[in-house]
């Protein structure tokens, strides 16, 4: 059978006449009372005729890219979380697949110790200290430990982030540790954090009393610069733990350091397709926008700030990927103003196939995907594999998740028959 680019077959004129027959009978069926079908104008198989609606999409493409399904391939919806396939693609181009976020350390003439984050996500319990250790070899007494999260703007708001305690709402900041929230529970009586390997601070426990919390998690805010001042709290504690004194006050950096000497330039343990291949898996938000933001950084100059990393996400989207009808507000995909055809998210996956194993596999299924979540839409997007290992990117923005895992049995199902 042959098929133009589109992928639309290219029916014989015995086969053309048969559809209009098929047309009529359906437009009678549907005008006969009690009967409703969803139909626009193209016949669907019965397998998913009463899953796919004019608000949703779908697509299945073959290996060398050609159309084998389609609905509403080039209606603009919203994508969810399978946007940040685009987000993680974007930031590989502007820094590399190679690029380690660092943080630097600086001693200034008062000997205060200045600690500059860069954007870093991944600047967890067990990273700060790692860097606390290095930095014991180069300083063992200091006066005031200042945060500086001038890298990236102070006032930075996320369309789609609210003010709850889940890490999806966890807000962004050149330098933040554990994603900018505190895991907690009480034991005997007393708070102790949820998670061994991180200490309960003396302002996460301030901030408990303060909301009569017992147990859950709590988020700081980069508006009250409680983020900064957590995360000093965390290399103080670090610090101490290897022989650091720090002798002076915990607080954010007022104004950049003029006279400041660096002592070292810690690099995080993890290059960026090693965060890029968690961000996958967790469907962090938090994570998603500190590369993005940190890739502007780069691509515009500080402070990083929503303009520009929307800014970079379109030049890549337009210039690299050919996308022009896409509407991006964020890079988490936690916004509902981003809009992107099923199509366009195709041409996004064709560029990720290179990192298609950064992706959640399903072994028992041989798939490899990123799901998407907000109330009311389900989205999926991945690559389903057949028995040669040749990959078929497919792409589904739903509604319900029984709906979008019936429409990827039937794609999975065309993939088996070849």
């Amino acid at each position: 059978m042959q098929s133009t680019r589109t992928g639309m077959r290219i029916r014989p004129p015995g086969e053309r006449i048969c559809q209009l027959a098929l047309s009529l009978w359906l437009i009678l069926l549907l005008s006969s009372p009690g009967i409703c079908l969803a139909f626009s104008g193209k016949s669907l198989p019965a397998a998913v005729r009463g899953l796919l609606k004019n608000q949703d999409a779908a697509l299945l493409a073959g290996p060398d890219g050609r159309l084998m399904f389609s609905w509403n391939e080039r209606k603009p919806l919203v994508p969810a979380s399978i946007l940040k396939l685009l987000t993680a693609l974007a930031v590989f181009d502007q820094l590399g697949t190679d690029y380690r976020f660092p943080t630097n350390f600086f001693l200034n003439a008062e000997n205060d110790l200045v600690i500059k984050g860069y954007g870093d996500p991944l600047l967890i319990s067990e990273v700060v200290d790692q860097a606390a250790w290095q930095l014991s070899r180069k300083a063992r007494r200091v006066s005031d430990l200042l945060a500086d999260g001038t890298y990236f703007s102070r006032r930075l708001r996320i369309p789609g982030t609210g003010l709850s305690a889940q890490p999806y709402d966890a807000p962004s900041g050149a330098l933040c540790v554990n994603f900018n929230t505190v895991n907690f529970k009480t034991a005997n009586g007393r708070l102790i954090s949820a998670e061994p390997q991180t200490p309960l601070l003396p302002l996460a426990v301030a901030k408990i009393r303060r909301q009569k919390l017992t147990e859950g998690r709590i988020t700081f805010s980069s508006d009250s610069r409680d983020a900064l001042v957590y995360a000093g709290q965390m290399f103080a504690f670090f610090l101490a733990r290897h022989g650091v004194q720090i002798e002076g006050d915990i607080k954010p950096l007022k104004k950049a350091c003029q006279t400041c000497r660096r002592l070292m330039t810690f690099q995080s343990p993890f290059t960026l397709r090693q965060v890029v291949a968690r961000l996958m898996t967790y469907s962090n938000n938090f994570i998603a926008n500190q590369i993005l933001l940190a890739a502007a950084a780069d691509a515009f100059g500080p402070p990083a700030d929503l303009s520009k990393a929307v800014r970079l996400l379109n030049r890549y989207a337009v210039k690299t990927c050919g996308l022009h009808d896409v509407r991006l507000a964020e890079g988490s995909g936690i916004s509902r103003r981003n809009r992107i055809s099923a199509l366009g998210m195709l041409k996004v996956l064709e560029l990720f196939r290179p990192h298609y194993r950064l992706l959640r596999y399903d072994p028992a299924k041989d798939r490899f995907y990123k799901t998407g979540t907000l109330k009311g839409i389900r989205t999926r997007a991945g690559f389903i594999q057949d028995r040669s290992k040749r990959l078929y990117p497919y792409v589904i923005m739903g509604r319900a998740p029984a709906q979008v895992a019936g429409i990827e049995t039937f794609l999975a199902g065309m993939v088996k028959r070849r």
